[in-house]
């Protein structure tokens, strides 16, 4: 008969096994969608490698002249964070890879109307940069199309900088 002392470490370590081999599967099942969604042989878990040094981060651009609730702002920025990443999985995976292994850091900076917004994304797209403007589906606080932030990046500091660096915080 076991004492109670054995039956609990007994039982800690058939939990701690089954969540090891539960966490392989998963982790095998994400790589292998991974490479099937990308189509390719790169993969983006690889390690970062010594020459591709660098920072990477995306700049959200919000516009303050919309007067949006705090609330509104966080869910247009998680919109262009999404909206980049899945367009530069699809258009510039070194950048969006190189911008994962940096801990895809993300600055939100302010505008001040939607012209200046627009001149931004035009600079973004002429340097060679990943765009995401964001247009509000309008059911809440904003006029239905109304281009509320604008996702600049995932790309090298230097480069997005060079097009937002001038914006403040918001």
């Amino acid at each position: 008969m076991l004492s109670i002392d054995q039956k609990q470490t007994a039982t800690f370590v058939l939990g701690l096994g089954i969540g090891i081999a539960v966490g392989w599967i998963f982790k095998a099942r994400s790589a292998r969608r991974i490479k099937f969604t990308a189509n390719n042989s790169d993969d983006l878990s690889r390690p970062l490698l010594a020459s591709d040094s660098g920072e990477y981060k995306m700049v959200i651009v919000v516009r303050t002249d919309l007067k949006m609730g705090k609330g509104k702002i966080a869910a247009q920025c998680a919109h262009a964070a999404v909206a980049g990443a899945e367009k530069a999985f699809r258009n510039n995976q070194d950048h969006l890879y190189k911008w994962r292994s940096s801990g895809q850091p993300k600055v939100v900076v302010k505008t001040d109307d939607e012209p200046s917004l627009l001149a931004l994304a035009k600079s973004a797209q002429s340097a060679g940069l990943t765009t995401s403007i964001i247009q509000d589906a309008g059911r809440t606080q904003i006029a239905p199309g109304s281009r509320t932030v604008l996702g600049v990046g995932p790309g090298p500091s230097e480069l997005v900088d060079r097009v937002t660096g001038h914006l403040k915080l918001l």
